[in-house]
């Protein structure tokens, strides 16, 4: 298949200008393309990752990528999707997540390669430069009021109410694919479906700007759960590419407790197995839906690709351990990660405690009455291992790496000590 062909498989075609004309421009040799971020948070999150593997999976075809980071468009606020006015940010909170979001697509994106390396542009290079007179003079009068009032973007945020900043916000971007078009000849702007207002107003500023080559614009379609929850959020919040928002692990979960009616579809979108792979996987589904191969197959592909195979298979141990209940095998940065949202009591001394006050002081149990039924009963469990002795003194063997002790009460209720 080729790379549209690809893109249509996987659902990832949802409107193309004029995909006949692409589709020649694609097979005449490398085409340049691009994606816009703006830094509106100090990381990318997983909404973010659909376009970011779109520009991959183009450049995977031979194509070459540029992801601009809206250095400059980030301190004005795009209004395409939103039905409130976003909170200004200052520079210098922008420019600090502007250079993190683009060590995050450092590692997403082949930059090294000979014919086809991926770019990073910043537009805040080119906005910043521009003067109110010039901004007027030779972008604005190319776009007429009633021509933005019809844009979604804008026309969704009418009734409540729009500032001229980001009314701005589409020129703004319009002026970025020109920049792009005029210096580095990219002729394709990708992007979720909510930009499909800015793409082609940038096109029809490009036509009008005198350009005798065609530009082209291209969206992704937007994501959403098949229950009808808001996809890349559960009940801790966002799903962060950033590990020290979002860990490897509590990563790995989200996408392996993916649910039966939507994993398929994300296999399409955010992995590069095959065809055929996916249809095996599919098949496996259907047939023995309990073995969850194909959550496992997406937790794997896309924990590797965002974090690198070694959290995966750290992922993957956590998982297990936790599963099995043998969590003496884990070292203390696992258990940071597996036991990030239980609750949690900081041990007052090094000194050995006595299970049964432990249990009382740290709220496991509510009674030293009821704390001695629970150890006798075979309801506490020390690292995984089940402590019966009401005697029983905590000490130096128990912890794990002199940091934590975990105890468990019945199936599940877990409690991390902290030394």
């Amino acid at each position: 298949m080729n790379i549209l062909q690809d893109l249509e498989f996987r659902g990832l075609l949802n409107q193309v200008t004029d995909q006949e004309g692409l589709q020649k421009e694609l097979e005449k040799g490398i085409v340049k393309l691009y994606c816009g971020f703006d830094p509106t948070a100090d990381s990318l999150h997983i909404g973010n990752l659909l376009p970011i593997l779109t520009l991959k999976r183009f450049q995977e075809a031979g194509h070459q990528p540029f992801a601009l980071v809206g250095g400059g468009t980030g301190l004005i606020g795009d209004p395409s999707g939103r039905q409130t006015e976003r909170t200004l940010n200052e520079a210098e909170i922008v420019v600090q997540w502007t250079d993190k979001i683009k060590n995050q697509l450092s590692r997403l994106l082949d930059f090294d390669r000979e014919t086809n390396p991926a770019k990073t542009v910043n537009n805040y290079e080119w906005l910043s430069q521009l003067t109110m007179i010039e901004f007027l003079r030779d972008v604005g009068k190319n776009f007429s009021v009633n021509y933005m009032l019809a844009k979604d973007s804008v026309d969704s945020r009418l009734e409540a109410g729009i500032s001229f900043t980001e009314f701005s916000y589409m020129i703004l971007q319009s002026y970025d694919f020109l920049n792009l078009f005029q210096k580095e000849n990219v002729k394709l702007q990708i992007g979720g479906s909510d930009q499909w207002g800015n793409i082609t107003a940038g096109m029809e500023l490009i036509r009008r700007s005198g350009e005798e080559e065609k530009a082209f614009g291209l969206t992704i379609p937007l994501i959403t759960k098949a229950d009808g929850t808001k996809f890349g959020k559960t009940a801790s919040g966002t799903i962060w590419l950033d590990a020290e928002k979002t860990t490897p692990y509590e990563f790995y979960q989200f996408w392996v407790n993916a649910a039966d009616a939507d994993v398929i579809n994300w296999l399409k979108y955010f992995t590069f197995l095959s065809k055929e792979e996916i249809e095996i996987l599919e098949k496996s589904l259907a047939e023995a839906p309990e073995k969850r191969e194909a959550q496992k197959a997406l937790g794997r592909e896309v924990t590797t690709l965002v974090h690198g195979e070694a959290a995966y298979k750290q992922a993957v141990k956590i998982t297990e351990a936790l599963f099995s209940g043998n969590l003496s095998d884990l070292t203390a940065a696992e258990i940071e990660q597996g036991f990030k949202d239980v609750p949690s009591f900081m041990a007052s001394n090094m000194e050995d405690v006595n299970i049964v006050d432990l249990l009382v002081d740290a709220k496991i149990s509510p009674s030293k009455r009821q704390a001695r039924e629970d150890v006798t009963n075979g309801a506490v469990s020390i690292n995984g291992e089940r402590v019966q002795d009401t005697g029983y003194m905590i000490g130096e063997n128990d912890r794990i790496e002199n940091k934590f002790v975990i105890i468990r009460r019945g199936k599940k209720k877990y409690t991390l000590i902290r030394y």
